[in-house]
């Protein structure tokens, strides 16, 4: 029998250009939606997690947000 979790829970990281993303932007290379997953412990991070990581479409460092 394997051990249980507990809190420790899979979370997806999207990242944040999805909704300011322009179509005029020249900076972007490819469309599509930047995605990491990651776990995290519910009791100590109750609020959903927010991190700074490298986007493939936008080629920059952006905010990523927890999506359900």
């Amino acid at each position: 029998m394997g051990k249980n979790k507990g809190s420790r829970i899979v979370i997806t990281l999207e990242c944040d250009c999805r909704s300011t993303r322009n179509d005029e932007s020249k900076i972007q290379r490819k469309k599509g939606i930047s995605r990491y997953t990651t776990c995290k412990n519910k009791r100590n991070t109750p609020n959903r997690l927010e991190l700074k990581k490298f986007c493939t479409y936008c080629n920059s460092h952006r905010l990523f947000k927890e999506i359900k």
